[in-house]
């Protein structure tokens, strides 16, 4: 069978014909809408997050940023990752040291 429904010979298949007749189209768009809802509110939280805290942050409040910022603060052991010195209520992104783009 060919992927759109119809046999090699071009009859319909009686199967996929049954499954298209039982789809009920309002409840189909009443589920992407509310699917659509509920990933707007997860960026939107996502988005809140971000402002309020650094994303390179991590649990054990260490930087896993591959590039500077204003907020590493470096221990004693050089294999350690910096210790991220900023507040949660911070935005970051004007602490980060991102090199120059050449032209």
């Amino acid at each position: 069978m060919k992927s759109n429904g119809h046999h090699a010979n071009g009859a319909s298949d009686p199967a996929v014909i049954a499954h298209a007749a039982r789809v009920d189209v309002d409840a189909a768009n009443r589920s992407i809408t509310r699917l659509q809802s509920i990933f707007r509110d997860i960026a939107s939280k996502a988005e809140d997050s971000f402002r309020e805290r650094c994303p390179y942050k991590n649990a054990q409040s260490r930087c896993t940023a591959k590039f500077g910022c204003g907020h590493q603060y470096f221990t004693q052991n050089p294999t350690d990752m910096p210790v991220c010195t900023g507040s949660d209520k911070l935005d970051y992104r004007s602490a980060w040291h991102i090199a120059a783009e050449t032209d």
